[in-house]
């Protein structure tokens, strides 16, 4: 069955600024490429950091979650990058998978994560809106998942022993197998396809072997 990796999601055309970037060039950064944060890299694109917008406000006075003091700071616009950014940055490999940085994501409340090779040189960004883009799939491609990974590569059901059908992400198995068990793993595998929103189970069985306790979790 199909993994799915950061690689598989990723932005590769993705927009960085330098450590010495100044306050404006980094606000004029992000309103250009309409992003609230942008990952700092050092002279050999190693990523070092994280600036946002958050960190912009920061710099502009505004306390945020801070207590608020009765004289409000001055704006300090004159920091670069390395001043203001999030360091060290939350980073993630290529081949880690897709449910890895979901929980990277979560845990660390950020909204997207550089993505970088074995020396911290920045390969793309994944963002919260690509995890749920893959969610979002046509039928026709959600249907190739469940024929090809799930039950021709991972159960070795022949494609004309059951058919599949998808329409607005509902997926429906009909057909014959030879176990309960296969069955089970069947429906129980198709529905953590990306993309899958439920399966209709159709299926029937030549052999009524126990069904297994547990539901199958992907790594």
């Amino acid at each position: 069955m199909r993994q799915w990796h950061v690689r598989d999601l990723m932005t590769a055309d993705v927009v960085s600024v330098g450590e010495d970037t100044r306050y404006r060039e980094i606000l004029d950064a992000l309103d250009r490429n309409r992003v609230s944060a942008l990952p700092v890299v050092d002279a050999e694109d190693r990523v070092v950091g994280v600036v946002s917008e958050a960190d912009l406000l920061r710099a502009e006075g505004h306390p945020g979650d801070r207590p608020r003091s009765r004289l409000p700071r001055p704006p300090d616009r004159s920091g670069a990058a390395r001043d203001l950014m999030n360091s060290p940055a939350v980073t993630i490999g290529p081949d880690e998978p897709v449910v890895r940085a979901a929980g990277l994501i979560e845990s660390e409340r950020v909204k997207r994560l550089p993505v970088v090779d074995g020396e911290r040189r920045l390969l793309g960004v994944v963002s919260r809106r690509d995890l749920v883009r893959m969610h979002v799939r046509p039928d026709a491609d959600i249907r190739a998942d469940i024929v090809d990974g799930v039950l021709k590569h991972t159960l070795w059901v022949a494609p004309s022993q059951v058919d599949v059908d998808v329409g607005d992400g509902v997926a429906e198995l009909r057909g014959r197998v030879d176990r309960r068990t296969t069955a089970a793993f069947a429906v129980s595998l198709a529905e953590q396809v990306p993309g899958v929103v439920r399966v209709v189970d159709r299926l029937t069985w030549d052999e009524d072997d126990p069904t297994p306790p547990d539901v199958i979790v992907l790594p």
